[in-house]
């Protein structure tokens, strides 16, 4: 599966953790467009690692961070609903806006290794 939204920068820390940050800004018409592809994402690590997601200090093997903002509006953190697989709250935006979207992954070397595989973006 190709990103279209989504360009990540990674790093790697001396324990071997990687990390990715990607912020897309896109005009509110492009929207869906970019939230399917998050959530596309998340569902896959969901699927694939679910149970392991949390901090590392806490024994978790990946997590990620999704933030969302509207011009004019606060910076507004987003979860993903494994159950409706739908981001929470749902982002909107008015016709006319850009909304910017970040989102920050990490994970250990299995987590890496499978992301790559499947995203090509270590």
């Amino acid at each position: 599966m190709g990103l279209h939204f989504l360009s990540f920068d990674y790093s790697e820390d001396e324990e071997g953790r990687a990390s990715w940050d990607a912020v897309a800004s896109v005009p509110a018409a492009r929207l869906p467009e970019l939230l399917h592809e998050i959530v596309g994402l998340l569902a896959w690590a969901h699927a694939e690692f679910g149970a392991l997601q949390g901090p590392a200090e806490d024994g978790g093997l990946w997590d990620y961070d999704l933030q969302y903002e509207r011009e004019g509006h606060p910076l507004q953190t987003l979860l993903y609903d494994i159950t409706s697989a739908q981001l929470r709250p749902a982002p909107l935006a008015l016709p006319g806006e850009r909304v910017g979207l970040t989102l920050a992954l990490s994970g250990g070397p299995e987590f890496a290794d499978a992301f790559d595989a499947r995203y090509g973006a270590a």
